[in-house]
């Protein structure tokens, strides 16, 4: 086994993940290494990005050991996540592979999967039975390798949407990667995925981006702002999220964001129509409706 194997066990053996390559080292991808770092579960972890200084203050951090080219991620790691926006990954994984070894195993955090997996296979093609898709339901609107939180993952779910391809050694490494982070791991089908979290995660962010621009750019923003409470800044906080981000995010799951779209429209559709009529019942109903189902959420 070379040093950039991955090892059955940790311990005498080694770390679960001898050496880690992180393509994006920000709230994702930052949070990711030092999760694995603090557990004892990585050895050397490298660091791929477009920003050399972003880089440097990632080391500065000990969040990876150095920066590298994703060529040279390919050739030396064991494990490689890339925590890009969605639009990139094509290109990263078209640069990487003349260099992959054959026991790298590649994942990804992105929060669609379809058009990911459609993005690996072209990129990638016999060889993307090294690619195992996977997307941690967890974020923050920080951006950075400040952001990074060695805990942002524990207790959270992580969704693994493996290809038939996939060797179960391989989706084991992934898996029991985030198990190492302190996440709960799931299997999906990732057209389910996309369906479900179109409705769950995209379109929430679409929502707080849409109102908080309608207000920034109303006549008297300065005056709704400045009188805005604790309400305000709780819808309004994951607007501050990556627009790259979320703008990859949104074109790649178009389908299912137009489907959630439609139904949301409805919904305000017959919420103005009992405003307009003054239909006190139709209004109460929406609005309890509403209440009991978000009281009711398992996750409070």
């Amino acid at each position: 086994m070379n040093d950039a194997s991955p090892s059955s066990e940790q311990g005498a053996a080694g770390p679960l993940i001898p050496v880690l390559a992180v393509v994006g080292v920000g709230l994702i991808g930052g949070s990711f290494a030092a999760a694995l770092r603090q557990a004892g579960q990585v050895g050397r972890v490298l660091g791929v990005g477009r920003n050399a200084q972003s880089l440097a203050r990632a080391v500065d951090l000990g969040l990876i050991d150095e920066a590298v080219t994703a060529e040279e991620a390919a050739a030396r790691s064991a494990l490689i996540l890339l925590a890009t926006p969605v639009g990139g990954l094509k290109d990263v994984l078209s640069r990487m592979l003349p260099h992959l070894t054959d026991g790298v195993v590649l994942t990804d955090a992105g929060s669609t999967k379809a058009e990911v997996v459609e993005a690996a296979r072209a990129a990638l093609g016999n060889r993307v039975g090294q690619f195992v898709p996977g997307h941690p339901i967890a974020g923050a609107e920080r951006t950075g390798p400040e952001a990074a939180d060695a805990g942002l993952y524990r207790k959270r779910m992580v969704i693994l949407t493996p290809l038939p391809e996939n060797s179960a050694a391989f989706t084991d490494l992934v898996r029991r990667a985030w198990q190492g982070c302190g996440a709960d791991v799931i299997d999906m089908d990732a057209a389910a995925h996309d369906r479900v979290l179109a409705s769950v995660s995209h379109l929430p962010h679409l929502l707080s981006a849409v109102y908080m621009e309608q207000v920034a750019t109303a006549a008297d923003a300065r005056t709704r702002l400045d009188l805005a409470g604790t309400g305000f800044r709780d819808f309004t906080r994951i607007a501050a999220g990556s627009p790259e981000m979320w703008r990859d995010i949104f074109l790649s799951n178009r389908e299912a964001m137009l489907a959630e779209l439609a139904d949301v429209r409805g919904v305000l559709d017959r919420a103005e129509r009992a405003i307009a009529d003054g239909d006190s019942d139709a209004l109460l109903t929406l609005l309890d409706t509403a209440a009991r189902a978000r009281r009711d959420w398992r996750k409070e």
